[in-house]
């Protein structure tokens, strides 16, 4: 979901001596890459598992960095954002029970509304996913048959449709394929000009992925001791539902646990630092910024707070 905001916040770090890479491989394979300590750092979208915590090295500390709607995007000529779609009606797409755009599920939550008799096709990810466990893990909130059939998680056994690898390969085959619905993270969505649905919420309302509404789904969730935070299907009336918070994983002690020089240390502290401070003023819905929820400062005190706990061999890093 956040490689948009690595790339951006490394190129601003280079300007400031600090090279950062970040290579966009998905969840799935940021967590492993963790545990075998190839990697100073990894990006997820879920919170780690005590599973994916007991194949670590050492203690992992995992920091919530922002937030960012999964949008339901669609290719169909002729409908513009807004479509309406509640949670069974997008859990029987992509399970391939409703296969026509005019199906008298779609037709009855947009009375009015022309829709075509085309065929839906269905994309999804092919590859190990944060976006993915966030999508799966609303529709198993909203429908029980999902829920028994398919259930979440990074990967899961689709009913139908067509995969895709990352977020950029779900966009382009969206944007190449008329009559298309697939799951795609709001940056992508953005730039590629993309349509989308209205999801209804947990209160009812139908709700479009903007930034206020990315915002709102931190609002009343619970904040677990780990930080391990959930913004799915959130309990604010103004959220919208499909909102998955993206986190940073780093050893509290990169320098035994991960066999990080005391330099590589310090320069993950001070992009840690950046993350949680400067870095968040460069989030939001300003044509300037980009197009994430940045963390409530309840959330970026924690952050820091956890930062402040990192050592390099059992010493603080300067």
């Amino acid at each position: 979901l956040a490689a948009p905001i690595y790339m951006q916040w490394g190129s601003n770090l280079k300007g400031q001596g600090l090279t950062v890479n970040y290579n966009p491989v998905g969840s799935g394979a940021g967590v492993t890459d963790l545990q075998t300590a190839t990697v100073d750092f990894a990006g997820s979208d879920p919170a780690l598992k005590p599973t994916d915590k007991k194949g670590m090295k050492g203690p992992v500390l995992q920091f919530p960095v922002a937030f960012g709607a999964i949008t339901v995007s669609y290719n169909l000529p002729g409908i513009k954002s807004g479509l309406k779609l509640d949670g069974p009606t997008l859990a029987n797409i992509f399970l391939g029970k409703i296969t026509k755009w005019n199906d008298s599920a779609i037709k009855a939550l947009n009375p009015g509304m022309n829709l075509p008799s085309s065929s839906i096709t269905v994309i999804h990810r092919s590859d190990s996913s944060g976006t993915t466990d966030g999508f799966t893990k609303f529709l198993t909130a909203v429908s029980p048959t999902w829920a028994s059939s398919v259930g979440h998680g990074k990967v899961v056994k689709w009913p139908t449709g067509t995969g895709a690898a990352k977020n950029a390969g779900v966009a382009a085959a969206v944007k190449q394929t008329a009559g298309s619905i697939g799951y795609v993270e709001q940056a992508y969505a953005l730039e590629n000009g993309f349509t989308y649905a209205a999801v209804k919420n947990s209160s009812g309302s139908y709700v479009l992925p903007s930034i206020a509404n990315t915002s709102a789904a931190a609002n009343g969730i619970k904040i677990p001791a780990d930080l391990g935070i959930s913004t799915i299907n959130s309990p604010s009336p103004a959220a919208y539902p499909i909102v998955s918070q993206t986190f940073l994983d780093a050893y509290k002690d990169p320098c035994k646990s991960g066999g990080a020089s005391s330099a590589t240390a310090s320069g993950l502290k001070r992009f840690l630092t950046y993350a949680f401070g400067a870095g968040q003023s460069t989030l939001g819905a300003g044509s300037d910024q980009l197009p994430y929820a940045p963390l409530p400062s309840t959330l970026k005190e924690k952050d820091n707070a956890q930062l402040g706990a990192m050592v390099c061999n059992g010493s603080p890093i300067s």
